[in-house]
């Protein structure tokens, strides 16, 4: 039987939307093959932290935006490498309406903060599970018409 092994990190990220437009950023750090990534915020709880503050925080850092949570989209999970040693990692994205604030003024780890087409996220986001969320996204803001 294999052995069935628990997220040792854990992260919160938010899919920000303002009509039919998600906030996506491009992070400062790279892929593991070098390449540009296009990404949601995202980043680690804080100790005294809930997983949908922590996603609040993060999109606002990363981001430049204030936002308000209407809810959950889910969990992605994958594996890492970190000095030879394999991280499992668990990442909790929310859905959050757009309430203020301005995509240029993220933090020093992002190289880029726009708006872009929910549809188009779904698309060409880097990541799979990303893809995913906003593909989530855009079938909850359409069903809530």
């Amino acid at each position: 039987m294999a052995e069935v092994q628990r997220p040792t990190e854990f992260s919160a990220g938010g899919v920000v939307v303002r009509g039919q437009d998600v906030v996506v950023i491009v992070p400062t750090r790279r892929a593991a093959n070098g390449a540009k990534v296009l990404a949601l915020p995202k980043g680690h709880v804080d100790p005294g932290e809930t997983p949908v503050q922590a996603a609040a925080r993060e999109v606002r850092e990363e981001a430049g935006v204030d936002a308000e949570p209407r809810g959950e989209l889910g969990a992605v999970r994958y594996w890492y490498m970190r000095k030879g040693k394999r991280i499992a990692k668990q990442v909790d994205f929310y859905l959050f309406a757009y309430l203020g604030g301005d995509v240029e003024d993220h933090d020093h780890e992002v190289e880029v903060a726009r708006w872009m087409p929910l549809a188009e996220a779904a698309e060409a986001l880097t990541y799979e599970g990303e893809r995913e969320m906003a593909a989530r996204a855009l079938s909850r803001i359409s069903s809530d018409g």
